[in-house]
């Protein structure tokens, strides 16, 4: 078994410890910590494990241009365009001394937020209001001026309404403002003013009013749920998936990775950002994906505007990264049939690669990639695929090979080119069949 207790240096008290990991049959033998990241390694008998002490997620809800986070134990409020950043409230009584927030709800209409934390099954949140704007004085504490309730799960649903999960009863707590339960609704089986409710083999969502589920979309265990800034479209975050819906979970696609899902926001166009261990990423609704950005460390997004990314690192202070969206939005304007759009930034911007000439190839839009080849076989080939007999000559006669012309000769026959032909045939020396082939095209033509 190891135990994990703090002590001041020169000073060993036999105190309780904090954290505890056991194997029964195994004895423990060695401990080691990271020398830059919140991780420790405990070798025992038959091999090790490693382990985190404190959970490294901030807890962050935004509205508009306003992200209030949760860091150092207290609630912080920063404008993400002018950067002022201050603390409004704290949490310090919250929970135990070394468990942290896990997660913000807030109401803009009461200017109040809903902080909660767990420990094992039991859950506890204040329901606290925070300082006007600008406000002086003393850093309040949610413990004195909020009210606080037991719960797995708390948040807000209507601009005086709350709802908690109580996980043993199976039941959701419909509470005021007041903290004072106004309606108790039985969880269903499975499982205007409407919850995600998260399952073991899917999320369902359930009407409070109605008190029915309306739909539901299987998926495996959901740990987080992130909606579009219009609330039309929802990404249900797994360990390695993400399935994206949309607001009725009538319509579903499924993104796959490999390493473990951080984090994700919703970009204005539509398109879902996320991070990983080691990547920034993106999804279109459709399900495909691509990457944006190499990560050195872990970061939690918590807005994307244009070519700005606004994070919280690991120690749960915001950050600004620029991102380029061109790909993305390439991609997106594609699925959409603005080919305007697709003009444009070709023209506009340096969109080139094989993985883009493959996804144009791949999603039937040979004629577009042409745009990006310059390769001559490539070109050819994809002159060919599209039907441009205009590009497909011209290559052919830089390539000049008797394969190339015989493809282009029987692609022009095919359209009833016989200029094309005629010139394909001559180059390879098939007079015979290029005078038979001119006659028969003349005949159809009269």
């Amino acid at each position: 078994m190891v135990k994990i207790k703090r002590f001041e240096f020169g000073i060993w008290a036999n105190v309780l410890p904090f954290k505890r990991f056991r194997r029964e049959h195994d004895r423990f033998w060695v401990l080691t910590a990271h020398p830059n990241l919140n991780l420790f390694a405990a070798g025992h008998d038959n091999g090790l494990i490693v382990f985190k002490l404190e959970r490294e997620r901030p807890a962050f809800s935004i509205h508009q241009n306003i992200l209030f986070y949760v860091r150092d134990r207290q609630v912080r409020q920063m404008d993400l365009q002018s950067g002022a950043d201050q603390a409004v409230l704290s949490v310090k009584k919250l929970g135990g001394p070394y468990t942290q927030p896990r997660t913000l709800s807030f109401n803009p209409a009461e200017r109040s937020v809903l902080v909660s934390t767990i420990s094992g099954e039991n859950g506890v949140y204040d329901l606290a209001p925070l300082p006007r704007e600008n406000a002086k004085g003393e850093l309040a504490d949610s413990s004195a001026v909020g009210r606080r309730g037991q719960a797995n799960s708390a948040i807000f649903v209507a601009r005086n309404r709350l709802a908690t999960l109580q996980k043993a009863a199976q039941t959701i707590e419909v509470r005021d403002l007041n903290n004072s339960i106004a309606r108790t609704i039985p969880c269903p089986p499975n499982s205007g003013r409407s919850l995600l409710l998260s399952t073991a083999t899917g999320v369902s969502l359930f009407d409070i009013q109605q008190q029915r589920v309306l739909s539901e979309v299987t998926t495996p265990p959901v740990k987080y749920i992130v909606w579009s800034g219009d609330g039309n479209m929802v990404a249900l975050l797994s360990k390695h998936t993400i399935t994206l819906s949309n607001k009725g979970l009538t319509t579903s696609n499924l993104v796959h990775e490999t390493i473990r899902i951080k984090s994700a926001a919703w970009d204005d166009s539509g398109v879902l950002i996320y991070s990983t261990l080691n990547h920034i990423k993106y999804a279109l609704p459709q399900g495909d994906s691509g990457i944006i950005k190499t990560l050195d460390a872990p970061v939690y997004l918590t807005r994307v505007r244009g070519k700005s990314l606004n994070i919280l690192d690991r120690s749960a202070k915001p950050q600004t990264l620029t991102i380029d969206p061109t790909e993305y939005r390439f991609k997106l304007a594609l699925t959409k049939g603005d080919y305007d759009e697709v003009l444009k930034i070709i023209k506009t911007s340096n969109l080139v690669g094989q993985a883009i000439i493959a996804y144009l190839q791949k999603k039937g839009y040979p004629e577009i990639a042409l745009h990006f080849v310059q390769d001559k076989s490539t070109r050819f080939d994809l002159a060919i695929e599209c039907g441009n007999l205009q590009v497909a000559s011209e290559t052919a006669e830089s390539l000049n090979a008797t394969e190339v012309w015989e493809r282009l000769g029987e692609a022009a026959l095919k359209q009833g080119n016989h200029k094309i032909v005629e010139r394909a045939y001559q180059k390879t020396r098939a007079s015979t069949n290029c005078r038979s082939c001119i006659s028969l095209l003349e005949v159809r033509k009269s």
